[in-house]
């Protein structure tokens, strides 16, 4: 299992366009991936569009990406690396 907080960055937060890109990405590995905000028991499947938006992440939400599966590590590495790049938003 590999895991990496990140922060969300982008302005609008994890609104619907991120978590498209977000899951788009996901299900590019076939790890199992979740996501879990801090400070809850709440984790949603990264695959899930339906399920990255029920967890209302804004702006300065710290996730947790863990994965675990054959590619865990790439996965978790492109994923934080999307978050971190604000999702290509200004």
């Amino acid at each position: 299992m590999h895991t990496r907080e990140v922060t969300i960055r982008n302005a609008s937060g994890f609104h619907i366009r991120p978590a498209q890109l977000f899951s788009e990405k996901a299900s590019q590995f076939q790890s199992t991936i979740l996501i879990k905000p801090e400070g809850t028991a709440i984790a949603a499947d990264a695959k899930s569009i339906l399920g990255l938006m029920t967890l209302g992440l804004d702006k300065g939400s710290v996730i947790a990406i863990e994965a675990d599966g054959p590619d865990e590590a790439e996965a978790v590495a492109q994923l934080a690396e999307l978050v971190l790049s604000g999702f290509g938003e200004a």
